[in-house]
């Protein structure tokens, strides 16, 4: 049988690897000119069920000997002593298990691992879908036993397959921002964090020496109009956003936005949908589901979640397909549920609301290393949700 999967990223190859094992054949196409792998985008992390997902595959010695190495974090506060802890002390309520890599990096290493089994189409979309029949922006039609939009937020399949995609975005009240630039803290190996009431950013380190990536964290209570299409546009409601709210260090890293060549800025959403299948059509990860792009566990959960609907799709016919998305949906809805509520929390312990949890979030992380390791996990678990979501993968 012929699956048709629209996204290179994360979850389309690892859905490409565990299909071609079963003996499907595998065309995946992707909007972007070519993989972007290497050092691009910004730095995700992979917990629990999604390392297991990546070592059954043959690639965890690959992946975390690729990990960044941004074993620091250091708060820098205006007119006060630094704070540095270890980034580990960080992660230790959300799982056991943990690799932080660049997406680029992982991206990379997944298409390595399925480029020769799968049939990949850079620069392509799906234009037109007619059940799982697809034309794509090549010219070439594909008629396809199984159509999957691992696309991300903001998914094409999405909006062939399952209408506009206004019906299912829940704006979360937040921006995020995120590009490259010369490393001007001087900062080196650690990462950077800075915070303000209703902002956040960090500067980390990329693989390329000298270099740093930057993110911003920025909460407004509504949507902001703007021309996606446009960099400066997105430029723009980034310096409205942030400018001069996090000192000066933070302003000369801010300053760098307007040469990047990589900026990217969007909004902070999720997808809510009560089915994300509709006959031999489903989606997966962000396109469907997931906790909202940076506040963490949405890259474990796409990767796992093409695991789940590879091993509901083992040994089926055609006929079969409709049952065996229902059986990936239910396999994901106790995960999925979790996921929602992911978002808020951790927006709320990680962009302050407050000066009042400015002063709170610098004192947490000066007493965290000192405190022991089972409340340390329980200060860091952001209200359970990472560890829930991903405590209820079950990977057969």
């Amino acid at each position: 049988m012929h699956a048709l999967i629209s996204g290179a990223s994360v979850a389309g190859p690892v859905l490409a690897y565990w299909l071609r094992r079963n003996g499907w054949r595998v065309t995946v196409v992707e909007r972007a000119a070519d993989m972007r792998a290497g050092d691009g985008g910004h730095a995700v992390d992979l917990f629990g069920p999604a390392v297991d997902v990546i070592e059954r595959m043959g690639l965890l010695d690959a992946v975390t000997a690729a990990r960044t190495e941004n074993d620091t974090i250091t708060l820098f506060r205006e007119g006060r002593r630094p704070i540095t802890l270890a980034t580990a002390d960080l992660a230790g309520g959300i799982s056991g298990r943990h690799v932080e890599i660049m997406r680029g990096t992982l991206a990379g290493i997944l298409h390595e691992a399925t480029r020769d089994d799968a049939d990949y189409r850079f620069g392509t979309v799906i234009e037109k879908l007619d059940g799982t029949a697809a034309l794509l922006s090549d010219g070439t039609t594909i008629d396809a036993d199984l159509v999957v939009g691992a696309d991300g937020l903001h998914s094409g399949v999405r909006g062939l397959a399952f209408g506009p995609e206004q019906d299912y975005r829940r704006f979360l009240g937040a921006y995020l921002a995120v590009y490259t630039l010369p490393d001007v803290l001087g900062t080196g190996p650690t990462v950077a964090a800075f915070t303000a009431p209703g902002r956040a950013a960090t500067v980390y380190p990329t693989l390329t020496p000298g270099w740093s990536r930057a993110l911003f964290l920025a909460r407004t209570p509504e949507e902001i109009p703007h021309d996606r299409r446009d960099p400066d546009a997105q430029k723009r409601v980034l310096r409205d956003l942030v400018g001069g709210t996090l000192g000066p260090p933070a302003d000369e890293v801010l300053a760098h936005a307007a040469a990047a060549d990589d900026f990217y800025l969007d909004d902070i959403s999720q997808i809510r949908m009560d089915s994300w299948s509709r006959g031999a059509v489903t989606l997966v990860g962000d396109a469907g589901y997931g906790p909202g792009p940076a506040v963490g566990g949405g890259t474990s959960l796409a990767a796992a979640g093409a695991y789940v609907l590879a091993a509901e799709l083992r040994d089926v016919t055609a006929g079969e397909i409709p049952r065996a998305l229902r059986r990936y949906e239910d396999a994901l809805a106790t995960p999925v549920g979790h996921s929602r509520r992911i978002g808020p929390s951790v927006l709320a312990a990680i962009v302050p609301r407050s000066r009042a949890q400015v002063w709170t979030t610098a004192q947490v992380m000066r007493l965290l290393p000192r405190l022991p390791a089972s409340f340390r996990r329980r200060l860091t678990s952001f209200g359970g949700g990472p560890a829930a979501m991903l405590d209820g993968l079950e990977l057969r």
